[in-house]
């Protein structure tokens, strides 16, 4: 299916892009997320009248996101759970507790933008993470799980 990008996707293209994606992509994110829209004459002309509009939005959400990086680099995150005495947690820290904790601290951060590389967390330490703000945008953090003894 050929779709008109109406921002930037990672992997996909820039805002404005005319693409080829597969059509249960298209109709069932792209298109219901305002990502993208159908590649009709009347769509693309309709964009290009936009575009200005759309790049000014875009760069406004870019600079918000770079704001958020700045504040968030380097930020070392805590989380207690419980854990044994060899410092193996009952459970694990996964990026929904992460979030929590930031948002704790004030920021907004969604679930899915939180990069975890060797999945959840199940030791007691600090552990790198990276955090996607947006397409362009990463902050890197650290988590430290600190253990808390089981009653």
């Amino acid at each position: 299916m050929q779709i008109i990008l109406m921002e930037k996707i990672t992997n996909l293209g820039q805002l404005g892009d005319v693409v080829n994606v597969k059509s249960g992509f298209a109709r069932n994110y792209l298109i219901p997320q305002g990502k993208a829209r159908r590649a009709t004459e009347q769509s693309i002309a309709e964009f290009q009248s936009k575009r200005a509009e759309l790049e000014k939005k875009q760069a406004a959400v870019l600079a918000a996101a770079q704001a958020v990086a700045v504040k968030l680099e380097g930020l070392l995150v805590q989380i207690t759970q419980k854990a044994g005495s060899d410092g193996k947690l009952f459970g694990s820290v996964t990026n929904a507790n992460i979030a929590e904790a930031l948002a704790a601290l004030g920021f907004t951060v969604e679930r899915a933008m939180i990069r975890m590389p060797n999945g959840q967390l199940k030791q007691v330490g600090d552990y790198p993470m990276t955090i996607a703000l947006n397409s362009d945008v990463t902050a890197n953090i650290t988590v430290s799980v600190l253990g808390e003894a089981a009653m």
